[in-house]
Formats: C-alpha cells, structure tokens, sequence
C-alpha cells in the first residue's frame, strides 16, 4: 500500500479529533470531534425538551440535571415549553427505539447514533431515538470542565456512532455468590455510563420458576425481581437478555431426586436428549422464560457438552455431533416459535464443524475465550466461512484471581476486536464469571467498562491510560487522584503473586505454604512476595486516602479488601520462607536459648510471632471481606465462602499449638528433627 493510501486509510478509520489535547479525554472516543475556542458556563443553562418528548427523553434530561446541578453547585433544570435564553435542547428526530433489535447495523445511520455541538449560546443533542439522545447525554456528561461555579462545557461539533451493533456483558449469577437486585441495577448504571446495551443474565438455577420450588430456593431472583431489572435496564437503554442453560451445567436440577433421571449421568449436569420427558420440561422453560424476558434475544447456552461423547458410546445412535445439532435445533426451535433471535456459545460447534452448515437457521453463534490468541481462526473461522453470524465473548479475568487481572483482559478484549471487527461479527458480550466463588465483582466494574468502552469506539482504547481516564470520568478529581494508583498497584500486585501462584490466585491462595513442593519454588520468589505486598500496601494507602476525600464506599471498599487479601497473601508465603529458613539455620541440636531467640519468639509466640501476625491478620480481614459480601450479595453461599477464610485461621492455630507442643517437650542438647515432622505432629 502507498503512502496516499495508507493516509486515506486511517483517516477513514480513526475519528477526527481537532484540538482535542486541551480538554478532557473522552470514553469511548466519539467518531469525530472538532473543538472550538470558546465556553457556556453551565449555570446559565436550562435542559430544554425537543417536540413530542417520550418518557425515555425526559428520564435522560433528568439523569443530565442531576449530574450538572451537582457538578456546577446550582439547580439546572428540565423545561419542555419552548422558550428563549441558553439551554441544552435534547432533539429526537424519529421513533423512540429504546434498545437494540434483531438486524441492527452500526455505523452513522445506526439507531444509536447522535450528534452534538455545544456554541456560546447553547447545546443541542440530537438524534433519531431515545438511546441515541441518550448517548449523547452520556458524552456530555464527560464534556464538562472545571467545578462548581466555573464549570462549563467546551465549544465543540460531535458526530458519533457505534462501531458494533450489540455492546453486552454478561454476569454470572449462577456459579458463585447471588448480587442482590440492587446490585445488578448498580451495574446496569455502570453499563449505562459507557454506552452498553445488552446485559446477559447468566442462568443456570437462579431465576424462579413456576412448579420449581425445590430448585435453588435460597439462590434465585423471584421473577418480580427479574421483572424490576428488565425495567430499570430498559431506562437506561440496555436490553436485559436470559443466558440460560439448555443442555449442560444443570446440576443444580439433577440434585434433585426427582429430576435426576433426566441426566445423561445421575446427578450429572448434562441433559439426556433421548429422555422421553425432556421436552415437555424444556418446552415449559421456554414458556416461562419468553413470557418473563421481553427481550427479542435469548442465549440457551449449549457450551461443554461433553458428556455427550458418552452417552453416544452406550449407543444413543447418533454420533456426538449429531446428537448436538439436534437438541440445539429441538430448543432453539421452542424459542423461535415464541418470536425470539437464538444464541449458543460456539466451542461445541467448531469442535465439530461438520455440524456448521446444518445448524438452525437463524442461530447467532458465541465464540469465546478467555486468552489472548495470536489466532482466532479456531474461533470463527468455520463460523466465518459458512455465514454464520456471530457475537464473540472475551472475559474479564477475575473468577480466578485476588484482584482482576486487568492487564490480561484489556489485551483479550482487544485481540479479539482486533480478529472480529474485519471478520463481520455483529458485537461482543464481555463475559464476568463467578466460578472461583470468592470475588467481589466491584473489583470487575473498570473491565465491565473497558468492554463497553471498546465495542463502541473504533480505535483501540489506549490501555496505558484507561485507568487513569476510568477514574477521573467516574469520581472526583481529588478522589480519582488516588484511585487510580491505587487500580494500577493492584494490578501490579496481582501479576507478581501470579509468578508464584499461577493465573487463578484466588484458590492458590488456600494452599499450605509449608508444603514441600513450595520448598522449592518459594526462595525463587521472595522478591516477587515482597514486591506483592510493597504494591497491595501502597494501593490501600491510595484506597484509605481515596475514601477519607469522600471516595464512594461503595465502589472503593472491594478494592480495599482486595488489596489487604494480597497483602496477606504475600506475608502469609513470605513467613512460610522465612519459617523454613530459621528452621533450617538452627543447626542440629540447638540451645534452649538458641530456640527462643532464633524461633520461638519469632515464629510461635503470641506476642508479636509470625504465626499470630498470620491469624490477626486473616480474622480481621473475615469480618471485611463478609461486609463486603453482604454489601453485593445475598447470605447464599457466603457460609461456604467463608469456610475456607476459617480453615485459614485453624491451619496457623494448629501449627501454632504443634510448634508449642514440640517445645514443650524438647530437651536440652535433643537432636532437631525435620520441620515436616513437626508439622505432621509426628
């Protein structure tokens, strides 16, 4: 390519942004800017309603008023009569078309599209629907410069569209703990802020059905629950789609004596597609769940499957791949006679891509991972190459992980828009599991973002600085000036506890750090432990600062736990190293005084020994981390959360009182045993 062309090129694919550098930065970066050189001071400005203003318009104008009459220190208000005198005008120029549809294309004549231009005498925000207007308000709300009485918006012209269709997220309520209802609409305004508009409900057991008491009762949204969050979701333009299990991971059914025979295994977690009562079951679901979901879209799952490699070996008649397709087409059937658009994750299908050209119809196809790939052809090329239409699903990786790993998954959601954007994907859903059971999903809301962010604006986001631009757009100048060190600290933190640890931290955490096979890797890692705690001590620092400005609790708090449970995590495998070594330097028949100075008084005393440090430390951060919990979920599984935060502290008393034991009993001039001894009470 030539020099022309590759001018001409970029020029079409990045956004025109003139003068951008003087003012703030923009998430997700508008399609093209100009900036003029002038302001409008906010507190000369009403909001003024367009004609025929829906109830989805005004919801925005009052969203709009409230943030700008905090942000200016006086009342800005929503007017509908027309008038004279400088005002923000939200215009909407066609039908209301609040959330997206099956069909939806991108680009500047989406659905979503606005445009925005702010002079000396005014603003206006115009576009064809309410989510249009509604972005638009969104983009405004991060024009503003300055505080209280000198805060006012820039001259400018916006045009903006979306570079993908569907901008989802999907949220596991099902493998780990239950968010409250509350909690799930604190995410949807999350969502909201960054310009998403799907958000999957990730279900296998945890939405309540009618002649299902048995099932889950303690771990579900009632359906007047699930009702409240279709419609709080909608306000904010966002389409609230089942992602059901059709197929696999149903164990939380098969549990249940009277449901296990439907299982390829007794209480297995896959459906047998041969039972003779399946599809009465599965037709009933599907009543229920496209009467309870107004959404146009359901996702019925369909992903690992595996078990149907067996159950084709005891002579189902069909091979594996064969019995796939055709439970995928009997339940993608129940759902399209209902009037909805199907969707199932993808990796069974490219597994066997034999199976690719004789899937239902109109199926939207999910490849996912987790990874970045250098090659995501395994992914979607059969799907490309037989037009399937297709959503792909990167992941915000922090199931496994103390605090998320945010270097990771900015890298997977962008290597996967990378691959998909050319490839004609329709959008993405940025996936947020639960499997580990322990994580504060708060911790995930700069991931959430990022997805949101990245499946709108065509460009990459500029990683480097999206955490220091996620905080300055989300609190306040002084507060943000602190919570994003305290968000790249962590993150550094997390990465060196991953070299000792492995990716999934979280579970690692657990394990008995005295065990032999550290021995070997723990002093190869002492800088790493200390560096993991010299990090997560700084972050919390940054957290305390954060909350005594004013800092919301509410967005802060997980983080502060998340940064004391690293720091724990590097005290608790650096002590392990450090017992060892004293261990080992004591030589083999140590003096009694020799013991007290060199180990007992260190490792084993309750006045300032390593192991009470461990036992303090753990039993304080307990009753933080349970608050937490309670503060995003429901008591479902927050006993069995905790159980291992318990198992904990019992591991260091009981090492405490074998330590004790063995100097009890120890004489003057015995030969020390070894330190596995000791510890197995032997």
């Amino acid at each position: 390519m030539n020099r022309i062309a590759l001018l001409l090129v970029l020029a079409f694919l990045l956004p025109s942004i003139t003068g951008a550098s003087a003012h703030n930065t923009l998430l997700p970066r508008p399609q093209k800017i100009q900036y003029g050189k002038g302001n409008i001071p906010l507190n000369s400005l009403v909001i003024r309603m367009g004609t025929h203003a829906s109830e989805e318009d005004l919801f925005a104008a009052r969203e709009l008023s409230s943030y700008l009459s905090t942000r200016s220190g006086t009342s800005i208000l929503v007017v509908q009569q027309p008038g004279a005198g400088r005002a923000i005008v939200l215009q909407r120029t066609g039908d209301v078309d609040p959330l997206p549809v099956p069909d939806e294309h991108p680009g500047p004549g989406a659905r979503e599209a606005y445009t925005l231009k702010v002079t000396r005498e005014g603003a206006e925000i115009r576009a064809r629907s309410s989510a249009g207007v509604f972005y638009g308000v969104q983009t405004l709300r991060q024009l503003v410069e300055g505080e209280s009485g000198s805060a006012a918006l820039p001259e400018l012209e916006i045009e903006d569209w979306p570079s993908l269709a569907y901008r989802g997220t999907m949220v596991d309520v099902s493998h780990g703990p239950l968010p409250t209802e509350d909690e799930v609409k604190r995410q949807l305004d999350l969502l909201a802020r960054w310009k998403a508009n799907q958000y999957y409900l990730y279900n296998e057991a945890s939405i309540e059905l009618d002649g299902y008491s048995l099932l889950n009762p303690k771990g579900r949204f009632a359906q007047a629950q699930v009702k409240g969050i279709i419609a709080y979701g909608r306000e904010r333009h966002i389409d609230v789609v089942p992602c059901l299990e059709l197929y696999g991971h149903l164990h939380d059914l098969f549990r249940i004596e009277r449901y296990t025979d439907l299982a390829v295994f007794p209480h297995g977690g896959e459906f047998n597609p041969g039972h003779p009562k399946l599809m009465a079951l599965l037709t009933g679901w599907a009543e229920q769940f496209a009467r309870l979901f107004p959404s146009p879209f359901v996702h019925i799952g369909f992903d690992e499957t595996w078990q149907i490699e067996n159950l084709a070996k005891q002579g189902a008649g069909l091979t594996p791949a064969k019995l796939f397709v055709q439970q995928l087409k009997n339940v993608a059937g129940l759902f399209e006679q209902r009037g909805k658009r199907v969707m199932a994750w993808a990796d069974v299908m490219v597994h066997y891509p034999e199976i690719i050209s004789d899937l239902p119809a109109n199926i939207i196809a999910v490849p996912w991972t987790y990874d970045p790939q250098k090659d995501y052809k395994p992914w979607i090329g059969p799907l490309v190459e037989h037009h399937v239409p297709y959503l792909f699903a990167p992941g915000v990786r922090s199931w496994g992980e103390i605090a998320p790993d945010f270097d990771l998954t900015f890298a997977n959601i962008d290597a996967f828009l990378a691959a998909g954007r050319p490839a004609n994907a329709l959008g993405m859903i940025n996936t947020l599991w639960a499997d580990e059971a322990q994580l504060l999903m708060r911790m995930s809301w700069p991931g959430m973002a990022y997805g949101a962010v990245a499946s709108w604006q065509p460009m990459p986001v500029d990683r480097t600085a999206f955490l220091e631009n996620y905080g300055r757009l989300t609190y306040p100048s002084a507060v943000a000036a602190q919570v994003t060190p305290a968000l790249e600290k962590l993150t550094q933190a997390e990465l060196h506890l991953q070299k000792l640890l492995g990716q999934e931290t979280m579970p690692a955490l657990w394990q008995d750090p005295l065990n032999p096979a550290f021995q070997q890797s723990l002093p190869k890692h002492r800088e790493d432990l200390r560096q993991t705690r010299l990090l997560a001590e700084e972050a919390t620092e940054h957290l305390d600062h954060a909350l005594s400005l004013g800092g919301d609790p509410a967005t802060l708090t997980s983080f502060v736990v998340g940064s004391r449970l690293l720091d724990y995590a590097g005290m608790k495998f650096l002590y392990a190293l450090e017992i060892q070594e004293r261990w080992h330097t004591l030589g083999p028949r140590p003096s009694s005084q020799q013991w007290w100075n060199e180990f007992d008084s260190e490792v084993i005393d309750q006045n300032h020994g390593r192991i009470i440090d461990l036992m303090e430390f753990i039993t304080e951060l307990r009753e933080d981390y349970r608050n937490a919990w309670l503060a995003e979920y429901t008591p479902y599984r927050l006993g069995v959360a905790l159980g291992r935060w318990d198992a904990e502290y019992e591991y260091w008393r009981k090492l405490q009182e074998l330590f004790r034991a063995f100097s009890r009993h120890r004489k003057e001039g015995d030969p020390l045993p070894s330190l596995e001894s000791v510890i197995q009470g032997k």
